[in-house]
């Protein structure tokens, strides 16, 4: 899943990258306002982790700009200040969540992770699909109640597909959702992770539309 940060504080916005991506989220950050609101408005992500007090437009602004123009993305507001009237300012903006500064590491990710499977109609942190179960805060994944191991990129197309279950994820947004940059992939990359992990899962657990994308069959 591609998160996009959006802090001014240079050490604070290292820290975030650095936690997000051993989590197995990709990650894209940005250090001012103006900047993060456009990315949030043009890009596709399933996430912003957004601070509250930003330079050139602050994190009030970008949320009430990207509601306004009908843009859904789930966005978790960090700030340093305290005033509780300010916590419901965000709320009341159109943030999903809030967490005050300083936090620990494993609190920001459990909120995203909350964040997350609220957007997408889910309540628990284990996802579950037929008999197929993604823990999204331990990174584990279960068939049948046998362990499955998947290498972290197997892992961030499952826990994707299982996050939109139901739906058919075309091949751009999960390109965009799994790999850091054109760089990291191929131009069959997408298909060949499919296929691997279809190996792993069973052929019938990844169904293919053909012109339309995947979805997580099981």
């Amino acid at each position: 899943m591609r998160i996009l940060v959006i802090e001014d504080e240079a050490e604070v916005l290292a820290q975030i990258g650095d936690e997000l991506t051993r989590a197995g989220y990709i990650v894209d950050l940005s250090s001012d306002g103006e900047d993060g609101w456009c990315r949030g408005e043009t890009e596709n992500y399933a996430a912003v982790i957004l601070d509250l007090g930003l330079p050139k437009l602050d994190g009030l602004s970008i949320v009430r700009r990207w509601r306004a123009a009908g843009v859904t993305i789930p966005v978790l507001m960090v700030t340093a200040r305290a005033a509780w009237m300010e916590r419901v300012e965000g709320i009341d903006a159109g943030a999903d969540d809030y967490l005050p500064k300083p936090f620990y590491g494993e609190e920001l990710l459990a909120r995203l992770s909350a964040v997350l499977r609220r957007s997408a109609g889910h309540s628990a942190s284990v996802l579950q699909a037929g008999n197929i179960s993604v823990d999204t805060r331990r990174m584990t994944v279960t068939m049948g109640g046998k362990n499955v191991s998947l290498t972290p990129l197997e892992f961030r197309l499952l826990r994707y597909l299982i996050h939109n279950s139901g739906k058919v994820v075309t091949a751009s947004e999960l390109f965009e959702h799994i790999y850091a940059n054109e760089q990291d992939a191929g131009s069959n990359a997408l298909e060949v992770l499919v296929n691997r992990t279809r190996k792993k899962l069973g052929n019938a657990a990844i169904g293919t539309r053909r012109g339309f994308g995947y979805i997580l069959e099981a």
